[in-house]
């Protein structure tokens, strides 16, 4: 055989060889990439495994997805705020966590006052409503006394000088409420919120004067056996009324950025703060508006989440806001929507993921934040990708 007959016999390179070259080129270059798919591949085999052994039900999703639902709406109301200093700023603010414990802790103070009072038994609705907005102002005011003594002096600082700060905010806050207030929980009170009597005629019925008494469906305290598609679910209202309140929070955030004239200047403080100065535009009230809105959302879900919590303590915001921060990378930090749906597939995925890979659930937060290592290693942005300036990114 002549060497041109071997030249035109030797085979040309296809699909299969592209494929061999990129994996042996992953697994040289990028041994961490081939560990995390090893180990979702594992992962995923366990999952299937309990599944088609019946370990795992149907069932079990749908009641676990449903507590995963509440708590993914408050990891998301968090994560908003995050993103929303990092879209403008660029800084981790994990003092975050910390703003919404003091959402949390100054509202049971006011609850605590309208329950002695009795206002909170005889106007429900308004005492809960009164409870949200002071929790919400707690949470603003701490906010905007960390952007102007901790974070607005180090503005022109490197990157890791504001981070180490917020750092120490945490730990001051924390050990402020502490020395304040004690180590003991704070307890919120039962708090029952009965709507539409007329539709649901056989919830919470009572004999009152010889006749039957239907208050309706709990909002808050309720617990319900409801059977769906022959799954018998137990189901609280509450969580529901968290996601809800969680995506339309969301929305009204989205709408602000999107469509008012504030929301426009801090894009334009995102996309460059020089030439948003130079076009007449207040950088520092536009930051401050920024850490408002945040905590905002951060105070808001802090009650919220206290209601069916129950307990608050001075060392409770520091996981949810952890898991916040963690659901922020998952969706793709500086995006408004990646941050709420990141929370809610953390919630989700925390709620089932124990059950699902037949673990105990004191591990959920290794599978959160096993999450996020996958994440990272397969899709640093995120999965929705970041929303940074071009230059930025």
């Amino acid at each position: 055989m002549t060497d041109s007959q071997s030249h035109d016999a030797a085979p040309q390179p296809g699909t299969v060889d592209m494929i061999t070259t990129t994996l042996l080129k992953n697994t040289l270059y990028n041994p961490l990439r081939l560990a995390g798919g090893l180990l979702l591949f594992l992962l995923v085999y366990v999952a299937v495994t309990n599944i088609a052994s019946g370990n795992y039900t149907l069932e079990a999703f749908v009641r676990q997805s449903i507590t995963g639902l509440a708590q993914g709406g408050i990891y998301a109301l968090i994560a908003l705020g995050y993103t929303l200093v990092y879209g403008i700023l660029l800084m981790i603010n994990f003092a975050h966590g910390e703003v919404f414990m003091a959402g949390a802790y100054v509202g049971f103070f006011a609850i605590n006052a309208m329950e002695q009072s009795g206002m909170l038994a005889d106007h429900t609705f308004l005492a809960l409503l009164i409870t949200l907005m002071v929790g919400v102002v707690a949470s603003v005011t701490i906010a905007l006394l960390l952007e102007r003594i901790a974070y607005r002096p180090l503005r022109g600082a490197p990157r890791l000088v504001p981070l180490i700060t917020a750092i120490g905010a945490s730990i001051t806050l924390q050990q402020l409420f502490l020395r304040l207030f004690g180590p003991d929980p704070r307890v919120y009170p039962r708090v029952n919120l009965y709507i539409l009597p007329g539709i649901f005629r056989d919830l919470e019925c009572a004999e009152v004067s010889g006749a039957q008494v239907c208050k309706g469906l709990d909002l808050i305290d309720g617990l319900y056996r409801v059977d769906v598609l022959g799954m018998n679910l137990r189901i609280r209202p509450v969580f529901f009324l968290v996601a809800f309140f969680a995506i339309v929070l969301m929305i009204a955030l989205w709408f602000f950025v999107q469509r008012t004239k504030t929301g426009k200047a801090m894009r334009a403080v995102a996309e460059d703060k020089n030439a948003a100065a130079l076009m007449g535009i207040n950088v520092d009230r536009v930051i401050a508006t920024t850490f408002v809105l945040g905590a905002a959302l951060a105070g808001a879900g802090a009650v919220l989440f206290a209601l069916y919590n129950q307990q608050v303590t001075p060392f409770m915001g520091f996981v949810p806001g952890i898991k916040a921060f963690t659901a922020a990378v998952l969706g793709g930090i500086g995006n408004i929507p990646g941050a709420m749906l990141g929370g809610f597939f953390l919630g989700i995925v925390e709620s089932t993921g124990p059950a699902l890979l037949g673990i105990s659930s004191q591990l959920k937060d290794v599978i959160a934040f096993g999450l996020l290592v996958l994440i990272l290693i397969f899709r640093p942005t995120g999965i929705f990708g970041e929303v940074l300036a071009e230059k930025k990114a």
